[in-house]
């Protein structure tokens, strides 16, 4: 394992970001990190799925599993209970990038049909994802972790995926930095305009700056000491930020 971790926000389909995001990169030093949530609404969510999917077979990338990839996983499994959920987050977004295809008058069952012939490789990609990363004395995850029960490590897999309140609200005594997306960085910061990373000083690092809601895309780059350079597109243009950390 390399001694500094690179790590991606929520990217929701922006592909463009994402790869000008890929440009910081020093792939020679830095591991690969991805908290989640690939597609669902965005630019192409075809192309996220499939520009990660490359970085985990050739670049030994991480990516954990977001809610959204459980949705669309679920989506797959069972079209009938769980696609107007779907849809209602943004999903067939996702599905129509994939079967480049008029999707209206479709049956659910159909679409998810449809979009296993076209990838037979998506399916069994999101069932491999993992749901939490541990390095050093970091802790990367998508959602968060349940802080109100004693020991963390029995949070639910549906807490590390969906979690809001009952862990950013909490205060974190686990003695791990926990760096997580799916909580959207301006409601953190308790500003709609403010879509910056949120940091706490008891080790909660949100990133993910709602890109797809006008905000930002974020990377943030960190050693065994913390954070050593943020990285940021906006979603209004292209900005960039290199915070060196403070002794």
């Amino acid at each position: 394992m390399k001694d500094k971790l690179f790590i991606i926000g929520d990217i929701h389909g922006q592909i463009t970001m994402f790869n000008q995001l890929l440009e910081h990169w020093n792939k020679e030093e830095e591991q690969l990190v991805l908290v989640g949530d690939l597609g669902d609404r965005g630019e192409n969510p075809k192309a996220c799925f499939e520009k990660v999917r490359e970085l985990i077979e050739k670049e030994q990338a991480i990516c954990l599993r977001g809610n959204h990839e459980e949705m669309l996983l679920n989506f797959m499994k069972n079209p009938n209970e769980f696609s107007s959920n779907y849809a209602m987050n943004g999903g067939m977004v996702t599905v129509a990038s994939f079967l480049q295809t008029e999707l209206k008058g479709k049956e659910p069952f159909e679409l998810a049909k449809n979009l296993q012939e076209k990838a037979p490789w998506l399916k069994p990609f999101i069932e491999t994802l993992p749901l939490k990363f541990e390095w050093e004395n970091f802790l990367i995850v998508h959602a968060g972790i349940n802080l109100t029960i004693r020991n963390w490590r029995n949070t639910s897999n549906r807490d590390m995926v969906w979690i809001r309140e009952g862990f950013y609200d909490q205060p974190n005594r686990t003695g791990k930095t926990i760096i997580f997306g799916h909580t959207v960085t301006a409601m953190l910061n308790e500003d709609p305009t403010d879509t910056s990373i949120w940091e706490t000083d008891d080790g909660k690092i949100g990133i993910d700056g709602g890109v797809v809601y006008g905000g930002s895309l974020h990377g943030i780059v960190i050693d065994k000491e913390g954070i050593i350079a943020q990285y940021s597109i906006e979603n209004k243009g292209y900005a960039y930020s290199n915070h060196l950390r403070k002794e």
